[in-house]
Protein backbone atom coordinates (compact mmCIF):
# COMPACT_ATOMS: atom_id res chain seq x y z
CA UNK A 1 0.00 0.00 0.00
CA UNK A 2 1.34 3.39 -0.84
CA UNK A 3 1.76 5.98 1.95
CA UNK A 4 3.97 8.80 1.17
CA UNK A 5 3.73 11.01 -2.18
CA UNK A 6 3.91 8.28 -4.44
CA UNK A 7 0.12 7.77 -3.56
CA UNK A 8 -0.82 10.08 -5.80
CA UNK A 9 0.61 8.09 -8.75
CA UNK A 10 -2.58 6.21 -10.18
CA UNK A 11 -0.95 4.61 -13.33
CA UNK A 12 2.71 5.00 -14.99
CA UNK A 13 3.60 4.54 -18.99
CA UNK A 14 6.25 3.56 -20.43
CA UNK A 15 5.00 5.59 -23.40
CA UNK A 16 2.69 9.09 -23.45
CA UNK A 17 0.61 6.21 -25.95
CA UNK A 18 0.59 3.61 -23.88
CA UNK A 19 -2.22 5.21 -21.91
CA UNK A 20 -5.41 4.37 -24.01
CA UNK A 21 -7.55 7.22 -25.42
CA UNK A 22 -10.58 5.95 -23.33
CA UNK A 23 -8.48 7.22 -19.83
CA UNK A 24 -7.77 10.69 -21.57
CA UNK A 25 -11.59 10.67 -22.60
CA UNK A 26 -12.99 9.99 -19.26
CA UNK A 27 -10.46 12.73 -17.64
CA UNK A 28 -11.83 14.84 -20.60
CA UNK A 29 -15.16 14.26 -20.29
CA UNK A 30 -15.83 13.87 -16.50
CA UNK A 31 -13.71 17.70 -15.59
CA UNK A 32 -16.25 20.23 -15.02
CA UNK A 33 -14.18 22.75 -13.05
CA UNK A 34 -10.61 23.26 -14.79
CA UNK A 35 -8.89 21.51 -18.30
CA UNK A 36 -5.44 22.96 -18.76
CA UNK A 37 -3.59 21.17 -22.16
CA UNK A 38 0.06 22.18 -21.10
CA UNK A 39 2.16 20.48 -24.00
CA UNK A 40 3.92 22.57 -26.69
CA UNK A 41 2.02 21.38 -29.46
CA UNK A 42 -1.00 19.47 -28.04
CA UNK A 43 -1.78 18.72 -31.18
CA UNK A 44 -2.32 14.53 -30.90
CA UNK A 45 -5.55 15.47 -28.92
CA UNK A 46 -7.68 16.99 -32.02
CA UNK A 47 -6.31 13.17 -33.80
CA UNK A 48 -7.22 11.60 -31.13
CA UNK A 49 -10.45 12.44 -29.81
CA UNK A 50 -13.78 13.11 -31.80
CA UNK A 51 -14.64 16.18 -32.01
CA UNK A 52 -12.69 17.38 -29.50
CA UNK A 53 -13.56 21.09 -30.10
CA UNK A 54 -17.42 21.08 -29.76
CA UNK A 55 -16.75 19.00 -26.37
CA UNK A 56 -14.36 21.63 -25.19
CA UNK A 57 -16.34 24.26 -26.15
CA UNK A 58 -19.92 23.28 -24.46
CA UNK A 59 -17.13 22.32 -21.51
CA UNK A 60 -16.57 26.10 -21.31
CA UNK A 61 -20.22 27.16 -21.59
CA UNK A 62 -20.94 25.73 -18.97
CA UNK A 63 -18.61 27.24 -16.64
CA UNK A 64 -15.49 24.86 -17.11
CA UNK A 65 -12.27 26.54 -17.77
CA UNK A 66 -10.58 25.43 -20.33
CA UNK A 67 -6.61 26.36 -21.50
CA UNK A 68 -4.00 25.37 -23.87
CA UNK A 69 -0.17 26.44 -23.20
CA UNK A 70 1.18 25.98 -26.59
CA UNK A 71 4.59 26.98 -28.06
CA UNK A 72 5.41 29.59 -30.35
CA UNK A 73 5.51 28.81 -33.76
CA UNK A 74 8.30 31.31 -34.45
CA UNK A 75 10.67 30.92 -31.58
CA UNK A 76 14.06 29.91 -31.03
CA UNK A 77 12.98 27.11 -29.24
CA UNK A 78 10.61 25.80 -31.66
CA UNK A 79 13.39 25.96 -34.66
CA UNK A 80 15.50 24.00 -32.40
CA UNK A 81 13.63 21.05 -31.62
CA UNK A 82 12.82 20.48 -34.93
CA UNK A 83 16.37 20.18 -35.67
CA UNK A 84 16.93 17.74 -32.89
CA UNK A 85 13.61 15.98 -34.22
CA UNK A 86 13.87 16.34 -37.57
CA UNK A 87 10.91 14.33 -38.48
CA UNK A 88 8.68 15.82 -41.58
CA UNK A 89 5.31 16.88 -39.47
CA UNK A 90 7.76 19.58 -37.88
CA UNK A 91 7.23 21.15 -34.10
CA UNK A 92 5.44 24.32 -35.50
CA UNK A 93 3.28 22.39 -37.94
CA UNK A 94 1.92 20.38 -35.34
CA UNK A 95 1.32 24.20 -33.57
CA UNK A 96 -0.08 25.25 -35.91
CA UNK A 97 -2.54 22.56 -36.00
CA UNK A 98 -3.79 23.12 -32.27
CA UNK A 99 -3.80 26.82 -33.51
CA UNK A 100 -5.97 25.76 -36.63
CA UNK A 101 -8.73 23.84 -34.29
CA UNK A 102 -8.60 26.60 -31.62
CA UNK A 103 -9.35 29.59 -34.35
CA UNK A 104 -12.78 27.53 -35.07
CA UNK A 105 -14.32 27.63 -31.73
CA UNK A 106 -12.32 31.06 -30.86
CA UNK A 107 -15.30 32.56 -29.10
CA UNK A 108 -16.25 29.41 -26.70
CA UNK A 109 -14.31 31.04 -24.12
CA UNK A 110 -11.32 28.65 -24.14
CA UNK A 111 -8.07 30.66 -23.29
CA UNK A 112 -4.94 29.83 -25.30
CA UNK A 113 -0.83 31.54 -24.65
CA UNK A 114 2.29 30.85 -25.94
CA UNK A 115 5.11 29.87 -23.28
CA UNK A 116 8.33 27.63 -24.68
CA UNK A 117 9.13 27.22 -20.98
CA UNK A 118 7.92 23.99 -20.98
CA UNK A 119 9.51 22.39 -24.21
CA UNK A 120 10.47 19.58 -22.31
CA UNK A 121 7.52 18.95 -19.78
CA UNK A 122 3.62 18.31 -21.15
CA UNK A 123 1.19 18.28 -18.37
CA UNK A 124 -2.55 18.12 -19.09
CA UNK A 125 -4.99 18.54 -15.92
CA UNK A 126 -8.66 17.90 -15.52
CA UNK A 127 -10.28 19.04 -12.18
CA UNK A 128 -7.70 16.78 -9.51
CA UNK A 129 -6.44 14.32 -12.27
CA UNK A 130 -3.38 15.01 -14.16
CA UNK A 131 -1.27 13.69 -17.09
CA UNK A 132 2.44 14.06 -17.05
CA UNK A 133 5.07 13.56 -19.73
CA UNK A 134 8.55 14.10 -19.23
CA UNK A 135 10.28 14.58 -22.95
CA UNK A 136 13.06 12.54 -23.09
CA UNK A 137 16.32 13.57 -25.38
CA UNK A 138 15.68 13.37 -28.80
CA UNK A 139 12.11 11.62 -28.52
CA UNK A 140 8.85 12.30 -29.28
CA UNK A 141 6.59 13.52 -27.00
CA UNK A 142 4.55 9.69 -27.51
CA UNK A 143 7.54 7.97 -27.43
CA UNK A 144 7.99 9.35 -23.96
CA UNK A 145 7.02 8.16 -19.85
CA UNK A 146 3.65 9.55 -18.48
CA UNK A 147 2.31 9.38 -15.13
CA UNK A 148 -1.19 9.68 -14.43
CA UNK A 149 -1.56 11.78 -10.73
CA UNK A 150 -4.56 12.61 -8.80
CA UNK A 151 -4.45 14.89 -6.40
CA UNK A 152 -4.66 13.76 -2.80
CA UNK A 153 -2.22 16.14 -0.76
CA UNK A 154 -0.81 19.42 -0.34
CA UNK A 155 2.33 19.83 -1.91
CA UNK A 156 2.28 16.54 -3.36
CA UNK A 157 3.62 15.59 -6.70
CA UNK A 158 0.27 16.97 -8.46
CA UNK A 159 0.75 20.31 -6.95
CA UNK A 160 4.18 20.49 -7.58
CA UNK A 161 3.06 20.47 -11.22
CA UNK A 162 0.38 22.43 -11.03
CA UNK A 163 2.06 25.45 -10.10
CA UNK A 164 4.81 24.53 -12.99
CA UNK A 165 2.29 25.23 -15.08
CA UNK A 166 0.83 28.21 -13.39
CA UNK A 167 3.80 29.97 -13.69
CA UNK A 168 3.98 29.53 -16.94
CA UNK A 169 0.60 30.23 -17.70
CA UNK A 170 1.01 33.97 -15.88
CA UNK A 171 4.21 34.68 -17.83
CA UNK A 172 2.45 33.03 -21.28
CA UNK A 173 1.67 35.67 -24.03
CA UNK A 174 -1.71 35.67 -25.27
CA UNK A 175 -2.79 33.91 -28.07
CA UNK A 176 -4.88 36.77 -29.99
CA UNK A 177 -5.31 36.06 -33.72
CA UNK A 178 -4.44 31.91 -34.04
Amino acid sequence: MKTGHDREIVASYPYRNACSTSVWARLIDGASKSITFAGYTNYFVWQEHPRLGERLAAKASAGCTVRFLVGDPESDVTRRREEIEDVPLTVSTRIRITLDALRKIEDSGIEARYSDGHIALSVFTFDDEMLVTPHLSSLLGHESPMLHLRRLADDGLYDRFASHVAALWSTGRPVTSQ
